[in-house]
């Protein structure tokens, strides 16, 4: 406290002076040019308060100038990270390849509604399994006696091994079952989004795998004729498929002028994603639903010449 004492005195020491001496400056400056000094101190401090106020201002604005700033520049920081995140969630978002136009190479796959599709696929096979059983012995050619001497496991492991044979199934089952089934099964991909190849690849992996080795090889050893005629047929047949259903797609799920016959040849050429669309959604339906949705629109007018008038524009959009 004593430095502080000293030093405070010292300074206003060396400042007297200086007070001194502008006073004097003034003094004489107001008794040459006959000013009352008292108004003149009185003016000067007006003056400096006006100043001082004058420079506070200019600091507190050029202060909210610089939040400001910094706020705007957050704000463009902020919308442009939301512009991003849009834009990165509409390329990640998944594309109906019906809305797209037609190609054999372009693809856009949806692979978790692939294994979706696959699972139902793996059901319905079993389950197909469990009624050709039923069937009469001349429909399917499956000796059941024989078959059943051997445990379930080892028949599958012998079938497997001594395969594949020319079979002789009834035709109906070689040459129109199986080729339809493999248009489903390339269909069941291809309207996923997956490319001609894609679809093909699938096609055979699901006929020849899932079926011929797999599920069907606990009854019969795998045939030659399915081996081939099932992913080859898919291949043909099935685009065949996927372009009728673009036109259906196209027309509005219309097929001749027909909503009844769109529906129904849409459900026997494409079952598999028809049938699970009906709980898990699609895509086709949705975007024909939006294509078709009515937008009603009402506009109030009033004239205030002539008497006056008012009514009420409405517009409908499709």
């Amino acid at each position: 406290m004593g430095k502080l004492y000293i030093y405070f005195k010292f300074s206003k020491f060396l400042l007297r002076p200086c007070k001194i001496s502008v006073h004097r400056v003034f003094a004489n400056f107001a008794k040459t040019n006959h000013i009352d000094v008292t108004l003149m101190t009185k003016h000067l401090r007006t003056l400096t308060r006006v100043l001082f106020t004058l420079a506070c201002n200019m600091f507190a604005v050029a202060g909210y100038a610089e939040k400001d700033s910094l706020t705007v520049n957050d704000t463009v920081a902020e919308e442009r990270k939301i512009s991003r995140d849009s834009t990165v969630a509409t390329a990640k978002a998944k594309m109906n390849i019906y809305d797209l136009p037609y190609s054999r190479r372009t693809s856009c796959p949806d692979w978790g509604r692939l294994w979706l599709n696959t699972g139902v696929l793996f059901a319905g096979e079993a389950t197909m399994l469990g009624i050709l059983q039923l069937l009469p012995e001349n429909a399917t050619a499956w000796n059941k006696e024989r078959i059943t001497e051997r445990p379930f496991w080892k028949r599958w492991s012998y079938h497997v091994r001594n395969g594949p044979v020319w079979d002789g199934d009834n035709v109906i089952f070689n040459y129109l079952l199986h080729p339809y089934a493999g248009a489903v099964y390339y269909m069941g991909a291809r309207s996923l989004g997956f490319n001609q190849l894609g679809s093909f690849i699938y096609c055979t992996l699901i006929s020849n795998v899932l079926w011929e080795y797999g599920i069907e090889a606990f009854m019969e050893k795998p045939s030659i004729q399915d081996l081939i005629l099932t992913p080859l047929s898919g291949l043909f047949l099935g685009e065949c498929f996927y372009r009728l259903k673009r036109k259906i797609v196209s027309d509005g799920y219309r097929l001749w002028g027909s909503r009844t016959w769109g529906n129904i040849v849409a459900f026997l050429i494409d079952p598999v994603n028809e049938v699970i669309g009906l709980f898990a959604g699609n895509p086709c339906r949705e975007a024909v639903r939006r294509k078709s949705k009515v937008n009603v629109s009402c506009t109030p007018w009033a004239i205030p010449f002539d008497g006056g008038a008012y009514g009420l524009t409405v517009s409908v959009a499709m």
